[in-house]
């Protein structure tokens, strides 16, 4: 590889010919070679829109010269469309205030307005004018997040209430056991399951929705330390309407920029409605997963498609492979809340020092929800079928129906009736008649097990 010679504050320092980057970048680069994660597209994306929108605001204002302002306008354009990902190299543990990932902006649109150009335009001069680090990065985290939940998430979560639902009503008539414990119930229907799960995605959408106004509040002109030091009156909210009309988001600046730089309580209190629909979508596909288990020994009351072979040894197995899938992603995202919940407490006096482990967590946590929630309901959901048979045959083993008895032979009959069903495997039914508790003619309205499911009393 060829290199050239860059200079910045701390001296000399070779960066790879070809690299739109320069002296600072580089530094980060050689000391952060730690995990090999970059910074996600869609933080990419806010930076160029954010960077890009300043210069705007910038030239029309007669902050800088509008022609280079023009230049960095292009320039970040081409970040914002992922033409110059290359260039971004750093690692996302760094500095904590992400100040790393800043410079390696300035310095690439700095360096790519001055191809389009053919003069010089300064990183810090030109492209940072008006901000700091410790404005853009919580800045670009928020813009990253209502764009990836608004555009990738939701959506997704809706598919996968939409299908649930479908098979709520699909699978309405079809009386099964309910569990308790993970022991024998009174009867549902396997309809009433799925529309339980249908309506726990969607109140998952509900309470993401509700942590996307303080996502929309933006730090950018608190520059340093939250006073806007540097930053000319109106910059900030001026830039930040520019990006409010580009995005379509409804962006606006932070009431009090010291809570938005030295606190990121916005970012935790998304993080946990993430985590909430990963602890709903476990349940849901590790419920989905029992009820599809056996197929002879188990509970088998669904059958779920058959997406691969599941065994290197056992011929025709077939594991839920899609609910262990959801399974690990959910569990993923409970751990990436638990950091980012830790990092959000590390916020010192006027800055919190754990940004970009912040910005990869949650950016990677709505990543997996939204494609694991997608590909569930689309090669998971859509295809279960229900096992009828072998549902009518476990309830009709049930001996809890005998519940449905208690206003008419009370509970202690009942109790008696159950234990003896259980040790004898005689039925409900013939033990309550053998005993003279009620007649045949009461019995059948009383276990009516359609009905069961519906509440009151028979």
């Amino acid at each position: 590889m060829e290199y050239r010679t860059e200079r910045d504050s701390m001296g000399e320092v070779k960066v790879p010919q070809e690299a739109l980057y320069g002296a600072s970048t580089q530094r980060a680069v050689d000391n952060f070679p730690i995990s090999g994660i970059r910074f996600d597209r869609r933080f990419i994306w806010a930076l160029g829109l954010l960077k890009g929108s300043a210069a705007t605001v910038s030239g029309e204002k007669g902050f800088i010269d509008a022609v280079l302002a023009a230049a960095i306008r292009q320039a970040a354009d081409e970040v914002m469309d992922g033409k110059l990902d290359d260039h971004f190299p750093l690692d996302i543990f760094q500095t904590g205030s992400g100040t790393s990932t800043n410079t390696n902006a300035n310095e690439v649109i700095a360096n790519r307005g001055s191809q389009i150009l053919g003069s010089d335009i300064h990183p810090n001069d030109h492209v940072n004018y008006g901000q700091s680090s410790n404005d853009v990065i919580p800045t670009a985290i928020h813009m990253a997040a209502v764009a990836a939940i608004r555009e990738d998430l939701l959506p997704a979560l809706k598919v996968l209430a939409d299908e649930l639902a479908a098979k709520s009503v699909e699978f309405s008539d079809v009386v099964k056991s309910g569990r308790t414990h993970l022991m024998d119930a009174t009867p549902v229907t396997l309809g009433q399951e799925f529309g339980g799960w249908a309506s726990q995605v969607r109140k998952g959408i509900e309470r993401i929705t509700a942590a996307l106004p303080d996502l929309e509040e933006l730090a950018l002109g608190g520059t340093a330390v939250g006073t806007g030091i540097n930053a000319p009156e109106g910059f900030a909210s001026a830039t930040i309407e520019l990006i409010r009309d580009r995005s379509g988001y409804q962006f606006r600046e932070a009431a009090d920029h010291f809570e938005a730089q030295g606190g990121k309580d916005a970012t935790v209190m998304a993080s946990g409605a993430l985590k909430t629909v990963a602890v709903s979508l476990f349940k849901i596909s590790n419920d989905i997963r029992f009820l599809g288990s056996g197929p002879t020994s188990g509970i088998s009351e669904i059958k779920i498609p058959a997406l691969q072979p599941g065994s290197s040894i056992m011929p025709g197995k077939v594991n839920p492979v899609m609910s262990e899938m959801m399974m690990m992603v959910a569990a993923h995202v409970i751990g990436n809340d638990t950091a980012v919940t830790w990092g959000g407490a590390n916020g010192n006096f006027e800055l919190n020092v754990m940004m970009p482990m912040i910005a990869h967590n949650l950016l990677e946590s709505i990543r997996l929800l939204a494609n694991a929630a997608e590909t569930f309901a689309t090669r998971c959901v859509k295809g279960i079928e229900a096992n009828s048979d072998r549902a009518r045959e476990l309830v009709e083993k049930n001996a809890i129906i005998v519940t449905a008895l208690n206003p008419h032979i009370g509970y202690d009959n009942g109790a008696r009736i159950a234990k003896e069903a259980v040790a004898t495997g005689r039925s409900v039914r013939e033990l309550v008649l053998e005993a003279g508790l009620m007649t045949a003619e009461e019995l059948d309205a009383a276990l009516n097990l359609k009905k069961l499911t519906e509440g009151g009393i028979a």
